[in-house]
């Protein structure tokens, strides 16, 4: 329990002070609601329209596959880093990984998920 007590001690001093300065910002800040401040702000412009406006489900898709194929890169950087020290055998291992993500890439294309229409 020693070894835990700097690692307590950091986090309550943390949270005090995050609770400090929230507080010493509501009685010390000025509060002034003008109606111009309670726009959203768009370079000066009047807003028009909705501020809500939905989003077709494809912008949801590509960056779902954005995420996927990026953290797959992220477990193929420090393979390709060591790769010479490997030799062969490091590729025969990481083959099936890359033959997987090739697959899912390839089924995606022909889904037709990455065409933007």
């Amino acid at each position: 329990m020693n070894s835990f007590l700097p690692i307590l001690i950091m986090l309550a001093v943390s949270i005090l002070f995050a609770v400090i300065t929230i507080t010493a910002s509501n009685f010390i800040g000025k509060k002034t609601y003008e109606p111009g401040k309670l726009k959203p702000y768009e370079c000066g412009v009047e807003p028009t329209g909705e501020p809500h406006i939905r989003f077709d489900i494809k912008f949801y898709l590509i960056a779902i596959f954005f995420l996927l194929f990026d953290i797959e890169a992220f477990f193929l950087f420090p393979w390709a880093v060591i790769f010479s020290k490997l030799g062969f055998l490091g590729f025969i291992e990481m083959l099936p990984f890359i033959v997987i993500l090739v697959l899912g890439l390839l089924y995606v294309w022909l889904k037709g998920a990455l065409k933007w229409e």
